[in-house]
């Protein structure tokens, strides 16, 4: 399907370790991909439930959920989370918001899902949230995020950084939009 026949009508939902961990750790399971640009076979098993609860413990850090309903036509259908987005307010500035990341399950990737979703927080986070500037990092080995990114307006800062992950380093990029 593309993003012209594919109803995309997604919504942002808080994400709570007490009730959202195994719906994370699904779309988790779901991005493979993902895992493998770290060389991980996937996530941890717990990866979900720590990640909540570090968002939880983090001031101005939070996890939205992406869901979709399973039957456009039918609100009692229910819905299903299929992404999630990991941003901080105020941080590293303020009027600023880092965002961590937006993952898509595979099988929802190409469909427009994580821009419709980026909208809405977008739109949250200039209006609702008061900040000004959207940063993000994308490590080098990631050209789609980074693509991703562009697409959605922002430009590169010309600052980087190198970090140790496992036994070798990274290269982080930093991006930056006005909202």
């Amino acid at each position: 399907m593309n993003r012209d026949t594919l109803s995309l009508s997604v919504s942002l939902l808080p994400l709570d370790a007490t009730v959202h961990a195994t719906a994370l750790q699904a779309v988790y399971a779901a991005t493979p991909a993902y895992w493998g640009l770290y060389n991980l076979p996937g996530a941890a098993p717990d990866q979900a439930i720590r990640d909540l609860q570090a968002a939880q413990e983090t001031p101005g850090r939070f996890l939205m959920g992406i869901v979709q309903r399973i039957d456009p036509g039918n609100a009692e259908a229910g819905a299903e989370l299929i992404g999630m987005i990991d941003f901080r307010l105020q941080w590293p500035a303020e009027k600023t918001v880092y965002i961590g990341m937006i993952m898509v399950a595979e099988p929802r990737q190409r469909q427009g899902v994580a821009t419709q979703a980026w909208q809405l927080l977008r739109r949250w986070l200039a209006e609702g949230a008061q900040m000004q500037t959207a940063r993000v990092g994308i490590e080098q080995f990631n050209p789609t995020g980074l693509q991703f990114w562009l697409k959605q307006g922002f430009t590169l800062t010309g600052e980087s950084n190198r970090t140790r992950v496992g036994d070798k380093f990274v290269r982080t990029l930093y991006l930056e939009d006005r909202l």
